[in-house]
């Protein structure tokens, strides 16, 4: 019986509700590449579908096992925190807890240069997201109000509310949050 990569990756990017191009980017490929490979259209090379890989969170040896489901997986090392910063956000890093698309929730472990925020502009998304403050502060915004939360205080709001996080300094400011579903 032969294995058949395409249909194999096609199967794990939709398992995590990603598009081809959101594996593409995660993984510095192009879509078309993503494309090619799920239609069996071409053969990756190995570098290749490590990238890919890399961007699905799946060792290659993992991918290319047959008939074994993973045990899922409740504790991780910090190594082990997937990055997932949008391009752009100078200051600010989001590393996930777990692997995208197995959980209903998303766990985020979040760092704010002094300075850094999310951009000049309020956004919004189809979830709730709270989180706690572990050092230094950040200045939120939800709707038309903001606060500055410190170190212990913590947050909770419906995420389609538009919202902004900025940290004004002096120090960086680490967040742990969750947000369910997981559409950030």
């Amino acid at each position: 019986m032969s294995f058949d990569t395409g249909a194999r990756l096609k199967s794990e990017r939709e398992a995590r509700k990603l598009s081809q191009r959101q594996l593409a980017a995660a993984a510095g490929v192009t879509a078309a590449m993503i494309s090619m490979i799920e239609q069996n259209r071409t053969s990756p090379s190995i570098a290749t579908m490590k990238k890919i890989l890399a961007g699905l969170n799946i060792p290659l040896s993992a991918f290319f096992a047959e008939d074994t489901a993973p045990e899922p997986k409740w504790h991780f090392t910090r190594d082990e925190l997937r990055e997932i910063t949008p391009k752009g956000q100078g200051g600010v890093r989001f590393f996930q807890v777990g692997r995208p698309g197995e959980t209903a929730l998303m766990i985020l472990y979040e760092t704010y240069q002094p300075g850094a925020d999310t951009g000049p502009d309020v956004y919004s998304h189809e979830a709730e997201e709270g989180g706690i403050v572990i050092s230094g502060q950040i200045l939120i915004t939800v709707g038309g109000e903001t606060r500055l939360l410190q170190a212990g205080d913590a947050y909770l709001f419906n995420s389609r509310q538009p919202h902004r996080f900025q940290n004004p300094g002096p120090e960086t400011c680490v967040v742990v949050s969750a947000c369910t579903p997981p559409t950030f």
